[in-house]
């Protein structure tokens, strides 16, 4: 068997029997652009044949030095590879049946996998929410597109600012994404600001990020002794029980608590750390940019407000129309909130409470938090120039059904910070005010902690921070409507898009949720949680027998019967056409809801707030 390994000396007999076919080639690459010769030599037309040969020279004297290194692999011309190159074209040309035509994976990826490939990334992606496949074949260290403004790029900041921690909690997240996360922190942030990485393991049980994950820490400490600190629980704690270990074991100036799918950008952290340090009492958000679970490409995110509904949902939202007239997109702005990913003076994070040791697994945690630095002497800023690119999961693998804990966590906010306003969290929720059967855990720490900070009352946060919030000043009544006719049958708002309400079985969900209003207005199908959107309100028509949904503005400008007569336990009457909302059977002898004159069938509202 013919050896591969090629000696020194081998290399050395054969390079003057190759000087004319590397003259050769070194001359023609000048002369073709496609040509990988490095370096390239110059195309100028100055340049004499006399030049050219002494460029030539100079380079087969270092392909020489290459072959001697054992560093250049000299090109095999005597074999004929087209047929090879022509069976990789077709194979790129390939398309494999889609074996999963309707998993969301695979509807812009995936077309060249082959039918074990799809397999295998299809199971990855049941177990992750996101495309494992193709990041375990994407380089770590991969280069992201900078989508910083131009007043951003162009920003210059201190030298002298303060260190920063970075926490990444994850619970088992795939290996590559969690070292892509890694990579990026220490790539892209300065050393001298960089204390350390923090690794709040959630109870995982992926064998990958047990041995292979201890290796790759390995790896990064001989570079950079004792940079990365790991934090493991012994049972799953849940996300904000996870923020607060890392918070804990931090040691640097200001503290960064992040997801662990993410990837920071260019000079991410300078403008964080150069906003604390002019304002310790300012908790941050950097701007996310989303990245897409298939491909796994960055798609630039506006900045935006982070703000939430009265369930404590987060949402994006505008900033205040103050930070639009400064025409200044690099500037920092107001939030009412802040989501899961926050930076902060690790002092003044303590000095105002820290996270609530209270919260349980997922949801409100960051709201609350958002609540009493407004309440308690601080602020929140979104920066615009710090960029943070985040994995958006098409599901959320380790937590199918987060709104159990969601509500807990959000009575416990509404009970702690919320004062009068805190029964708009139980209508959202739509709970009764008393007995809801729900345990918040012990919250008498936590209200020594408002009492000692001296923080200001809810009224004025919705007023100076978020009077965006609809406060439902004149709801009556709320929850499902029942008729005594048939009482396990409720107003529904039907097919949506669509104007005609329903009867159907009760169910207690959304579209079945009623709220009625001192002004005579009843909603139908949810409430909405802000000033500047619409409910849907039950209209008489005039006409006919049929019940109609109009958004309530609609119907308001068009002057619409909208408004309506209702007691606890009697008739809804429309005020302008004395028409009764009513029930009958159909031709199906199935019952429906129609608009008729009065006949004395009543209604009930599930939960009243002031008798009406």
């Amino acid at each position: 068997m013919r050896s591969r390994v090629v000696t020194k000396a081998s290399c050395f007999l054969g390079t003057s029997a190759l000087i004319y076919a590397l003259f050769y080639f070194a001359f023609f690459s000048s002369r073709n652009p496609s040509t990988d010769l490095s370096p390239r030599l110059e195309r100028t037309a100055e340049h004499t044949i006399l030049d050219k040969l002494d460029q030539i020279e100079r380079q087969i004297g270092q392909l020489a030095k290459s072959l001697e290194l054992g560093i250049y692999k000299v090109p095999q011309y005597a074999e004929d590879h087209s047929g090879v190159e022509e069976e990789k074209k077709k194979k790129k040309r390939r398309v494999f049946n889609k074996l999963f035509p309707n998993s969301e994976l695979f509807a812009k990826w995936g077309d060249d996998l082959s039918e074990e490939e799809q397999k295998e990334a299809q199971n990855l992606f049941e177990l992750y929410g996101y495309n494992v496949f193709l990041s375990d074949r994407l380089p770590l260290n991969r280069t992201l597109p900078d989508t910083r403004g131009d007043r951003c790029v162009s920003k210059v900041y201190p030298e002298q600012l303060p260190s920063i921690s970075v926490v990444l909690i994850y619970l088992n997240e795939a290996l590559s994404v969690l070292k892509r996360a890694i990579h990026s922190i220490i790539d892209q942030t300065p050393v001298h600001l960089l204390k350390e990485i923090i690794l709040v393991d959630d109870h995982s049980t992926n064998d990958d990020l047990k041995e292979k994950l201890s290796e790759f820490i390995d790896q990064i400490h001989q570079q950079r002794p004792g940079l990365l600190k790991k934090v493991s629980h012994k049972q799953r704690l849940g996300l904000a029980k996870a923020r607060i270990s890392g918070w804990k074991a931090a040691i640097g100036d200001v503290v960064a608590i992040l997801d662990a799918h993410i990837e920071v950008q260019k000079q991410w952290a300078e403008p964080l750390l150069a906003r604390i340090k002019a304002d310790r009492t300012v908790v941050l958000s950097p701007v996310f940019d989303r990245v897409d679970f298939d491909t796994l490409e960055v798609a630039l995110y506006t900045p935006y407000a982070h703000a939430f509904d009265w369930q404590m949902w987060c949402m994006y939202e505008s900033f205040r129309p103050e930070w639009y007239l400064l025409n200044d997109p690099s500037a920092p702005g107001k939030s009412p909130s802040v989501m899961g990913i926050l930076v902060a003076d690790r002092k003044f994070l303590g000095e105002i409470g820290g996270l609530d040791e209270g919260m349980e697994i997922y949801g409100g945690e960051n709201v609350e938090l958002g609540i009493r630095v407004w309440l308690c002497g601080g602020s929140i800023e979104i920066i615009p120039c710090s960029k943070i690119a985040h994995i958006e999961r098409a599901h959320k693998p380790y937590a199918l059904d987060l709104s159990e804990p969601m509500r807990r966590n959000a009575l416990r906010v509404a009970e702690i910070w919320m004062d009068e306003y805190k029964t708009n969290v139980f209508i959202s929720w739509n709970l009764p005010l008393k007995d809801h059967g729900i345990d918040i855990g012990d919250v008498t720490e936590r209200k020594k902690l408002r009492n000692q900070l001296e923080c200001k009352p809810f009224s004025w946060y919705l007023e100076n921070v978020y009077p965006e919030l609809d406060t439902w000043d004149d709801l009556l009544g709320y929850g499902v409507m029942q008729n005594g006719i048939l009482e396990n049958h409720c107003i529904d708002q039907g097919p949506v898009p669509g104007s005609v309400p329903i009867l159907y079985e009760c169910h207690y969900f959304t579209p079945q949720l009623c709220y009625y209003k001192s002004t005579g207005e009843l909603y139908i199908g949810g409430i909405k949680s802000h000033r500047y959107d619409y409910n849907r309100c039950l209209v008489d028509p005039g006409e006919g027998n049929k019940p109609a949904l109009y958004d309530c503005k609609i119907a308001k400008d068009h002057r619409f019967h909208m408004l309506w007569d209702f007691k606890q336990g009697h008739a809804i009457r429309n005020k302008q056409t004395q028409r009764c909302l009513e029930i009958a059977q159909g031709e199906d002898s199935w019952y429906e809801l129609i608009i008729q004159p009065c006949s004395a069938q009543t209604w009930r509202i599930q939960y009243v707030l002031k008798e009406f």
